[in-house]
């Protein structure tokens, strides 16, 4: 039964069209340029100093463990090209590129200090808008962390145990440079909002301790008996607080674990708070969940170690659904991040196991911001920045400059080989790496807008060792062919044999290629993941180019008399190939089998 003959025209026009649809969601980003790391483009360079809490210098266990934190917050998918390192016995060295990431320098710089406090008061911290009524009522704590100045009331926020359902919390997490805002939601429309009545505090007025109260104030190491009296010395101070506007760069907050704390959350909301009753170093882990059957939200789950499930079971036990007596509202804890209050939940029923779930209007971003947030912040070290430097353009753009040169010059030294060993032939050879450049950049550029992908140095030397792989293939082909036409084989069923020998080879040695930058980027760190990224995209467009372009392009011009017969220029000569005048000429047709 006759083979299916080659359309190597059809696979061609199919290939054009796939390249253009390529080009096309390029056109839709809008974006024609890469983004280049610090070495091309210069960038902000960061020296962290890391201290442990008594001011001694980490071990090198936290170190590294400091340093993978702040690689996943500035890398995320790990080919964003900031390069984290560790320098001496107590410095992580930082390296982003370009001149406004602003947001990743102060991800970066956040000290990452969690707490978990209880909550004695929250009133509004900012005041009132000229013109806005002071709503009535006295100041009392939030679940929602309390209303704004205008008293807008929001959903309130829970503390349940895992996979159980609560009363829902806020959907607003917040901390400079880490977390996203949500849109406030109200009682009314957030689903599980508490039906609990609640007094709206006044945009100015502190909480008054109750009447009775004894005439000393607990101690603060007595944190659940302080809540309810913290003595008039800290109430007087938590009336005179004021929050930051919202225009204003937020002050560092000093967090000291053996002193209450007077803070502020993003939607300029004050808190009073008790001593620290957990560390976030006793926080295990912190995960984002997705919606599910039984929840059309997203959740945080936190889960605690061994000393800290036993604090948490205690403090939820007591506090849960448990009215304060300072401000006759319900009880609830604060998670502080740097000083500031990320997260108020309340408590629904006691935690007991160590796994607590908060719930909300939360969206993914928000979710897992404040998840982030949890994890990062359970790292017990604290650093300061001695040194930020931002690296110039100029030193960026010579090193591009030799980058392209030496990629130029390789690629003409492989050009000028083919040309002159293969002839003809290497027409397909030019052809072939165009094509690989021009989809190779599509790619790059795609890349950048999907993933983030950042190019560097490191990145254009995998492209340019690329060139030797895509070369090597068309070597491999074009040699079987020549050994087919030796053995006495037409030039056109030299093609198509000679592509069942090499495109297995071609194989084998682009999967060792591709296998060996796989286990590159998934063991290295930093820009040298960045030449694995683009010695293995490399490796699959060549693998692309082979068989789509490369292939059919060879078939295509053996339908040529100037290949078929032999031509002195072609390539495929009896003295280039090493073989006899008539087994060079045009055969009576001939199938075209073996086609991929």
């Amino acid at each position: 039964m006759a083979k299916k003959q080659a359309r190597p025209g059809r696979r061609l026009i199919l290939f054009g069209l796939a390249v253009a649809l390529l080009y096309g969601a390029v056109a839709l980003g809008g974006v024609w340029k890469p983004k280049l790391g610090l070495d091309l483009q210069g960038g902000t360079r960061i020296t962290l100093e890391a201290s442990t809490e008594a001011g001694e210098d980490p071990t090198p266990a936290n170190l590294q463990e400091a340093r993978g934190i702040i690689d996943q917050r500035v890398n995320g998918s790990g080919v964003a090209e900031s390069e984290v390192g560790t320098q001496g016995a107590n410095q992580i060295v930082v390296e982003i590129p370009g001149e406004n990431r602003s947001d990743l320098v102060d991800a970066v710089k956040a000290t990452a200090q969690l707490r978990f406090r209880l909550v004695a008061a929250v009133s509004s911290g900012r005041p009132a808008p000229t013109g806005t009524p002071s709503p009535s009522g006295s100041a009392s704590p939030s679940g929602s962390g309390s209303p704004s100045a205008k008293a807008t009331p929001r959903g309130k926020q829970s503390a349940t145990p895992k996979a159980s359902s609560g009363a829902k919390p806020k959907g607003r997490a917040l901390s400079s440079g880490l977390v996203a805002a949500d849109e406030p939601t109200s009682p009314e429309t957030s689903g599980k909002a508490s039906t609990r009545p609640r007094a709206r505090p006044s945009a100015s007025a502190a909480p008054s301790a109750p009447a009775g109260k004894p005439a000393k104030p607990a101690p603060v190491t007595q944190p659940l008996r302080w809540i309810d009296n913290p003595g008039e010395v800290w109430l007087k101070r938590f009336s005179r607080y004021t929050c930051p506007s919202k225009t204003d760069a937020a002050p560092p907050v000093v967090d000291s674990k053996s002193r209450p704390l007077i803070t502020c959350d993003d939607e300029g909301q004050k808190y009073l708070l008790s001593v620290p009753m957990i560390e976030g170093t006793q926080l295990s882990s912190a995960q984002v969940a997705a919606p599910d059957q039984q929840s059309v939200e997203y959740r945080v789950n936190l889960t605690f170690d061994g000393d800290g499930r036993k604090t948490f079971a205690d403090v939820t036990r007591q506090i849960a659904n448990a009215t304060s007596a300072l401000t006759q509202q319900q009880k609830q804890f604060a998670i502080v991040l740097d000083g500031r209050v990320i997260s108020a939940p309340t408590v629904n029923e006691p935690i007991l196991n160590g796994s607590a779930e908060i719930s909300g209007d939360f969206t993914r971003a928000s979710a897992t911001s404040l998840a982030n947030s949890l994890k990062y912040g359970a790292l017990p070290l604290k650093f300061k920045v001695p040194v930020q430097t931002v690296e110039g353009p100029t030193l960026a753009a010579d090193q591009l400059k030799a980058g392209l040169l030496a990629g130029a010059i390789g690629l003409l030294l492989v050009v000028v080989y083919c040309l002159l060993y293969y002839r003809g032939l290497g027409l397909v050879v030019v052809a072939s790496l165009g094509v690989a450049g021009v989809i190779t950049y599509a790619a790059v550029l795609v890349m950048s807008q999907a993933v983030n992908f950042t190019l560097t140095l490191p990145g254009i030397a995998g492209l340019i060792v690329a060139v030797g792989i895509t070369a090597d293939s068309f070597i491999v082909y074009f040699e079987r062919i020549r050994d087919e036409m030796r053995g006495g084989k037409s030039m056109r069923v030299a093609v198509e044999a000679g592509w069942v020998r090499a495109r297995a080879t071609c194989l084998a040695a682009d999967a060792v290629s591709l296998l060996a930058a796989v286990v590159l980027y998934i063991f290295s760190i930093g820009v040298v993941k960045g030449f694995a990224f683009t010695l293995g995209m490399s490796t699959v467009i060549d693998l692309v180019v082979f068989f789509w372009f490369t292939k059919p392009m060879v078939s295509w011009l053996a339908t040529f008399r100037f290949f078929y017969s032999g031509h002195k220029w072609s390539g495929l000569s009896p003295d280039h190939v090493g073989t006899s005048r008539r087994a060079v000429g045009r055969p009576s047709p001939a199938p075209a089998g073996g086609s991929v």
